[in-house]
């Protein structure tokens, strides 16, 4: 069921972006790719340590829509378990996976710099659906079984950063119940089509 949520998803996001467009329409799709560090925060810091994460986006754009970028994603992330859990529980090894699929749009000011370089200040939003798969390991003398746990959980993300527009820098909050993460991302985004 879970699997087929996410190719749903897919489904929706890749059929936003092929739409045949008008002859007299401006319109731009690009992808991106992204990697960087994931910060737990909330219940979520009391099992996990410091992750991280990659990241592939298309993304979407015309000149009814400038300066708003439309966007899917899809991504994986690693999380390994705290020390300190470890010391406090019967666990000898935890550890969270996470494929998250997003959907939304972003947001591009006026430039702050167009002189040296070109500074844009940017904010998205977007909704998710993270299939997350948590590795449960015991100490041997806990007389314990060792198994997985898989779940999917619907979120929302809110993001800012600043964009050369071929390389971007993107802070976000992301909120799944008992899940909530900080992710910093560094995206390389290369146009796939431009129509004028």
């Amino acid at each position: 069921m879970k699997k087929n949520i996410i190719l749903i998803l897919l489904i929706i996001g890749s059929n936003l972006f092929a739409i045949e467009p008008p002859a007299s329409k401006a319109t731009g799709i690009f992808l991106a790719f992204g990697v960087g560090p994931r910060l737990p925060i909330s219940s979520f810091a009391n099992s996990t340590d410091l992750g991280y994460g990659l990241n592939i986006e298309v993304s979407y754009t015309d000149n009814e829509y400038l300066p708003v970028f439309l966007f899917a994603s899809a991504g994986f992330e690693q999380y390994p378990g705290a020390q300190s859990f470890y010391q406090e529980t019967d666990y000898s090894n935890f550890s969270t996976t996470a494929i998250p699929i997003n959907i939304g749009a972003r947001y591009y000011f006026s430039p702050l710099l167009e002189q040296i370089v070109l500074l844009i200040p940017i904010v998205e939003i977007s909704a998710s659906y993270t299939l997350l798969k948590e590795l449960h390991e015991f100490k041997t003398e806990s007389n314990r079984n060792n198994f997985e746990d898989e779940s999917g959980k619907f979120g929302i993300s809110a993001g800012a950063g600043l964009s050369m527009f071929m390389m971007e820098i993107m802070a976000a909050y992301h909120y799944l119940n008992d899940n909530q993460y900080v992710s910093v991302d560094l995206k390389v985004r290369i146009p796939l089509f431009i129509n004028f």
